[in-house]
């Protein structure tokens, strides 16, 4: 999955450059971790807004990298003060493109140790990618069989690799890991999460809410 920041180009230097986050694949290809997609708010975008912008990166991105899997426009500072209507920006290009474009306003990562902007997140998630998996059951298009040791692991980074040593160990205990949110997971580990049969939570504070919501909508204890 992609992941645009929208807003100053400083702005994605700062989340995307410092991160430790460990990945499989091949950059560019089928991982886009450590690249930085950025819409490079300028003074006039702040006056006309930032819409048509991008609108247009969504179109040169499936151009140039055919093969993700979807798209996250993550909005900035700026963007949150002028109120570019990124959700509507998310529906019409998803059609477009015939791919998920989920549309995060996570404008400084809000609240107070950034708690809102998880929130905000795991609704994203809640609203945007869970009706992909809805979709997929309908029409059966799961594409894995599923197992009674089935588990999403949720709430890990692999900040530094840590979410592997932790599947590691599950895997030796027998389970079966089938979605690992979000360290060196993809965007069909996000859909297929609610097929698995038992959330582990890593990090309380940051996935509690999707957590919660996998047990409510889906029976997911």
């Amino acid at each position: 999955m992609i992941h645009i920041s929208h807003g100053p180009v400083g702005c994605g230097y700062w989340s995307w450059s410092g991160r430790r986050n460990y990945y499989v694949g091949k950059t560019g290809i089928d991982s886009f971790g450590t690249m930085h997609f950025t819409s490079d708010f300028q003074e006039r975008d702040i006056v006309f807004g930032g819409d048509k912008k991008l609108t247009k990166i969504i179109h040169e991105i499936e151009e140039l990298f055919p093969l993700h899997k979807g798209i996250s426009i993550q909005s900035e500072c700026p963007i949150g003060l002028i109120g570019d209507d990124i959700e509507a920006v998310a529906k019409k290009t998803s059609k477009e493109i015939g791919k998920p474009v989920v549309p995060l306003r996570c404008e400084g990562f809000r609240g107070v140790s950034q708690s809102l902007g998880h929130h905000i997140a795991n609704d994203a998630i809640r609203d945007w990618i869970f009706p992909e998996y809805d979709k997929a059951k309908k029409e059966g298009t799961i594409d894995f069989e599923s197992t009674p040791y089935d588990v999403a692991l949720i709430g890990d980074y692999n900040i530094g690799g840590d979410a592997w040593s932790s599947r590691l160990l599950l895997e030796e205990m027998g389970l079966r890991v089938v979605a690992q949110w979000s360290g060196d997971g993809t965007i069909n580990e996000l859909i297929q999460g609610p097929a698995a049969k038992l959330v582990l939570i890593h990090c309380y504070r940051s996935m509690n809410y999707i957590c919660r919501t996998l047990e409510e909508s889906y029976g997911m204890p």
